[in-house]
Formats: C-alpha cells, sequence, structure tokens
C-alpha cells in the first residue's frame, strides 16, 4: 500500500512539472464540455494508454518501446487532425478527406453530448488513448522507482497497478485543472461572446503541441527543466514512503529514467540501480536498485570461527548461456563449496576484483572449491553474448561463467551490488557474503574455513598475492576524488556545457572555460541518449576536470562496428610514458574498436592534483557510456 500512495503522490506532482506542459492543450480542449462524458473518458483513456505502454516496455524489452514508436506516430497524426478541426471546422465539409472527417467527428461529436449521449464517450477515450501514446512524463524518483522495479523484479500485476496509481495521480491533477479550466472557458464565452475563436486558439495550441512532440522538445528542453523543479519533492516522498535499503555506497544514486528501462538495460550499477564499489553512481532510490559496495570502507573484521548459517544458497537456474561449463545443478554442486561472484565486464570495480577469484579458483580447484561468475549487465551491449564471451577471453576467466541477462539468478539471490560475493558450503548453505572491493584475505579464509569444514585434505594456508595489470590494478583510493560520472542523461551529473544537454537530439555543443573539479562537458555535435552520448560528427571533445591516478572510460565504436580514432591530453599535453593509460600510446592516441572500458590515464609518477583530460574523436560514431576513476 505505501507503493501505491508513493506512486500516486508522484503522478500527482507532474501537473507542477513543465514536461507535462505538451499534454495540457489537448486536456484543455475539452474544457466548457460536460467533464463527466467528454473530460473523464478522455483521462480515463489517457492514464489507460500510459499504463499498457509502460508495462509492456518495463517487462518486454526494446521491441515494445519500438511499438509504441509506431503508436506515437498514429497518435500525432489522429491528435493534429483533432487540432485542424478546431483550427478550421470547415474542413469537415470535405467529404472526399475521409481522415479528416474522422478528426472532425472526434471533435464534433464530443461536443454534442445533450444530443448524442453515450456517442460521446468512445471518441474521448479515443482522444485519451492517443494523449497517453504521447505523453512522455518526467523521469523524476517516483517513476524511476517504478520502472526500475519492474526491469529487475520482472512482471507482475504490481507494476501494473503501480504505474496505474501513477498515471490515475496525472489524471487526477490534469481532472481538477479541466474542471477549473472549464468554468473559466464558459465565463470567458458568455463575457467576450468569442467562442469560435477560443475554440481556433485551443486548435492552434494542439498543434504547437504536436509539433513539439514530434520535434523531441517534450523530452529534452522540458524534461531539463523539469528536473530541477520537481525531483526534490518526488525524493522527498520516497524517501517518506520508501526508503532505500541501507547501503555502503559513497552517494545516492541517480533515477532510472523511463527509457532506459523501457529499453531492457539494467536498473543500475553502483547503487540505474546498483552501485559498482567505490564509484558513486545513482539509477534509483527505490528498494529495487542494485549498488555497487563502497571498497573505500575499510576492511572487514576477519569472520568468527562459527561462519552464519544465512539459509539454503538459491538455485543457479535461469542463466542465459554457460560459458565454460554446461549448466551446473544442485546435483552437480553437491558436496562442493561454492563462490558465486556478481559482475559486469565493463565495471571497474569488478574488474579489479576479479585477479583474485581468478587466483582461488586455480588455488583452490583441487580442494573442492568451485568458483561461478554470474555476468548481470548494466549497459544495452552487455547483453551480448558474444561481447561476454571475448571479455570472459581477455580476462583469462577460466571458471563457469553464467550470463544472467534477465536477471533471474540476480533475484533469486536478492543481490543489490557489482561485485558481489556469496560462500556457499558442502551442504547448499549460504553462510557469508561480501559486497564491493578489498579485504580479499579475510574472504579467502573463508574459502579455507569452509573447505575444512567439508572435511578437504591439505587446505592451503595463506593468501594469494596477485601481479594485477591494466584497469585490474588496485585504485588507489586515498587520492580519489572523483566519482564515476555517467554521459546517458538518465544518470549524467556536473555536465558543465552552456545550455545543458538535449536529449535524444543532435546538438552542437561547446566546453567552458575553467571546468572545475568533477565537472565535465563536450564539443561539437552530439546525441545525448538516455545511457551514453553518440558523436555525429568527427573531432568531437569531451572534457572532465578529474582528481584521481587512473582515468577510464566505457565506450563503443560506431553502431556498425567501424573503429573510432582518438587522441588524449592532460592539462593541454600528450600524456607521455609516465602518465598514459593501457589503451594509449605516450601520444595519446588510441582506438575505439569494442564496447568495453578502455584506461586513459594512469600518472605512474603518482602527480597528485586536479588535472584537465581531454579525449577528441577523431571519427564520427564513438558511444561514451561512463567515466571512472582509481
Amino acid at each position: 500500500m505505501p507503493l501505491i500512495v508513493l506512486a500516486y503522490l508522484g503522478g500527482v506532482l507532474t501537473i507542477v512539472s513543465p514536461c507535462i506542459l505538451p499534454v495540457l492543450p489537448f486536456v484543455f480542449a475539452r474544457a466548457g464540455q460536460p467533464f463527466l462524458r467528454n473530460g473523464l473518458p478522455m483521462l480515463v483513456g489517457m492514464a489507460a494508454a500510459f499504463t499498457l505502454v509502460a508495462t509492456l516496455a518495463a517487462v518486454a524489452g526494446g521491441w515494445a518501446v519500438a511499438a509504441n514508436e509506431y503508436g506515437r506516430i498514429v497518435a500525432l497524426a489522429l491528435v493534429a487532425l483533432f487540432g485542424l478541426t478546431l483550427l478550421f471546422p470547415s474542413l469537415a465539409d470535405h467529404a472526399m478527406r475521409p481522415l479528416v472527417a474522422l478528426g472532425a467527428r472526434l471533435s464534433a461529436s464530443a461536443d454534442k453530448s445533450a444530443e448524442t449521449h453515450g456517442a460521446t464517450l468512445l471518441p474521448s477515450l479515443l482522444l485519451g488513448v492517443a494523449t497517453g501514446l504521447l505523453w512522455a512524463p518526467c523521469a523524476g524518483p517516483v517513476l524511476g522507482l517504478i520502472l526500475t522495479g519492474a526491469a529487475l523484479q520482472g512482471p507482475s500485476a504490481q507494476t501494473t497497478l503501480l504505474l496505474f496509481a501513477y498515471a490515475a495521480g496525472a489524471a487526477t491533477s490534469l481532472a481538477l485543472a479541466l474542471v477549473v479550466g472549464g468554468r473559466v472557458f464558459t465565463l470567458m464565452k458568455r463575457s467576450l461572446g468569442a467562442g469560435e475563436w477560443i475554440r481556433r486558439g485551443l486548435g492552434a495550441l494542439v498543434l504547437v503541441s504536436v509539433a513539439a512532440i514530434a520535434l523531441g522538445l517534450d523530452t529534452g528542453l522540458l524534461t531539463q527543466v523539469s528536473l530541477s523543479g520537481t525531483a526534490s519533492l518526488e525524493q522527498g516522498i520516497v524517501d517518506r514512503f520508501a526508503p532505500a535499503k541501507a547501503t555502503a555506497a559513497n552517494a545516492p544514486m541517480a533515477m532510472v529514467g523511463p527509457q532506459a528501462a523501457m529499453t531492457g538495460a539494467p536498473a543500475m550499477r553502483g547503487g540505474d540501480t546498483a552501485m559498482k564499489g567505490g564509484d558513486t553512481a545513482m539509477m534509483s532510490g527505490s528498494p529495487a536498485m542494485m549498488m555497487r559496495a563502497d571498497p573505500a570502507a575499510g576492511p572487514k573484521p576477519a569472520p568468527a570461527v562459527a561462519l552464519p548459517d544465512m539459509g539454503p544458497a538459491p538455485a543457479l537456474a535461469g542463466a542465459t548461456e554457460w560459458l565454460n561449463s554446461p549448466p551446473l545443478t544442485g546435483d552437480a554442486l553437491k558436496g562442493k563449496v561454492v563462490l558465486v561472484d556478481f559482475w559486469t565486464y565493463s565495471c571497474i570495480n569488478c574488474l579489479r576484483e576479479i585477479p583474485y577469484v581468478r587466483a582461488w579458483a586455480e588455488k583452490y580447484r583441487d580442494r573442492g572449491l568451485v568458483v561461478i561468475g554470474v555476468h548481470a549487465p548494466e549497459f544495452a551491449f552487455e547483453r551480448n553474448a558474444d561481447n561476454v564471451r571475448k571479455a570472459v577471453a581477455d580476462l583469462k576467466i577460466g571458471y563457469p561463467v553464467a550470463i544472467d541477462n534477465d536477471y533471474i539468478i540476480w533475484r533469486a539471490f536478492q543481490n543489490q551490488y557489482w561485485p558481489a560475493l556469496y560462500f556457499v558450503d558442502a551442504q547448499g548453505r549460504l553462510r557469508h557474503n561480501h559486497f564491493g572491493e578489498g579485504d580479499y584475505d579475510g574472504d579467502e579464509r573463508v574459502i579455507q574455513q569452509l573447505l575444512a569444514e567439508a572435511g578437504a585434505a591439505n587446505v592451503p594456508a595463506g593468501v594469494v598475492s596477485v601481479n594485477a595489470s591494466g584497469a585490474e590494478v588496485a585504485a588507489d583510493m586515498r587520492d580519489v576524488q572523483s566519482p564515476e560520472t555517467y554521459l546517458g542523461y538518465d544518470r549524467a551529473q556536473n555536465f558543465a556545457s552552456v545550455g545543458g544537454a538535449v536529449s535524444d537530439a543532435r546538438h552542437v555543443y561547446a566546453i567552458p572555460q575553467g571546468l572545475r573539479l568533477n565537472e565535465w562537458g563536450l564539443s561539437g555535435d552530439w546525441t545525448v541518449a538516455s545511457e551514453n552520448a553518440v558523436l555525429d560528427d568527427k573531432d568531437g571533445v569531451l572534457a572532465f576536470r578529474f582528481h584521481a591516478r587512473d582515468l577510464h572510460m566505457v565506450l563503443g565504436p560506431k553502431a556498425d562496428g567501424t573503429p573510432v580514432r582518438f587522441r588524449v591530453t592532460i592539462d593541454g599535453a600528450a600524456p607521455g610514458d609516465d602518465n598514459r593509460g593501457a589503451d594509449v600510446n605516450a601520444q595519446g592516441e588510441g582506438v575505439v574498436d569494442g564496447q568495453r572500458l578502455y584506461q586513459l590515464v594512469r600518472q605512474h609518477d603518482g602527480a597528485g592534483g586536479d588535472h584537465t583530460f581531454e579525449i577528441m574523436f577523431l571519427d564520427p560514431g564513438v558511444q561514451a557510456y561512463t567515466f571512472t576513476f582509481g
């Protein structure tokens, strides 16, 4: 019940958000008509259409988004015809234009309630359905909570109920506005005798709104404006009704917007929906969020002699594919000590933990330990099994890996973090877990203890020492003052280019002078999407003012796989051998040839302080997702 109240109140707040503006002309076009036979059916249709599309998108993946795009085109055409008939009633007389006549009948029948009675319900309802298809509400914390939970927890009646509660809240606000607006509309007609001009004015507003939606202005400029106006109100409601679970995260997480959730992408890494150890990130403040644990929280104490019994370990069923092994069942693992590692291959925190997991798998394999990696993706490209297969080979992972694209294993463990380790004893009981980087010695002692309990002979003492390289080297957390920063508008923060980001549309950006610490900007022709920024022309630049030893970026080549060349500078100069990352040469040159994490800066000389990083992409098409530091 609290979540239903939360969803309803979040919907009510949309009336004070600028992103509801494109819908208002369609609603107020019914002002002055009987509410029960005109306004109410339209609002019911709008709420039902929004609920249906959002439900399908949240649980069915990208195909629902594509289907809705066609529905939006039809709806735009229908509402445009409705606006034209308001503006030019004479168009309804042209019998040779049946589509226009249909639009005219929609408008005219709503004006004749006294004569037609029940006949007005259908056209008003149909107009409401069309409006619902066009409705693009702001990606505030409440809607992000609902869609994040739907994406992670799978399809359920509760998802639809929460979405309908959200839509009903918005409809309630619009209904109040419509009732008040209807009275004002009637007074204006009586006092001014200008009913026809008011009708035409509403028609013009409808057409302007259709144009705004068609050009993407409703999800671009208006969404940017709305985030500063209503997000704090909605977040207060979230905190009141659905406080997040206790976490070790560094910072609150960014909300997963409906666009991201509708792609079927994971909710978060690091507390969009999950926190990867140590770097700040945010996709949702909901209990369904995934989070990264904080490696800077300090090592955990060595486990007690008697590890707690946390209940039977969940099954490993539901993986879309297994690598390095056939599917592993409870029978196959009977009598084995099992270490389950949740990871995703572009996660810097996961990459820094993997050398230890590899070493444990090798050291204790003959003593009865089975290590299983569960790959749960964050970004859409991490759902590609070929990408995961290549990452497994590049990382020299020889133990079994379950590809958990649908988060079935993730949900079975009620996991919330990347990386996350779960320790299972030989009786199939969950005995210990550890979220985030660090305390590798303590984790290894848990393995040794569980093997000893299982009766393994000659369990090796001591702990492993790894010789990591590249991005796998442990972070220098004493000097990291820059958080993980996402570039897609769903989770972006500290974007400094003048005018802010324009969502889902090409735009020419400029980097401002004098970036402050942890601010970043774009230069050139880019399209900022929900989870990344895509360069539309060559010589685009990304700049970031950072404070850390290492700087990484998650990048992808052009959509067709064509590599993209780039050049890196630090404080305006080539990095040289002392400051270059593993993926660039001394001149700062490199190539984006796959969808993965790239190490671009490693200050081997230990240079501290703030630095300005710039990367120029010499070819168009690069996909930039996030900055991470170490």
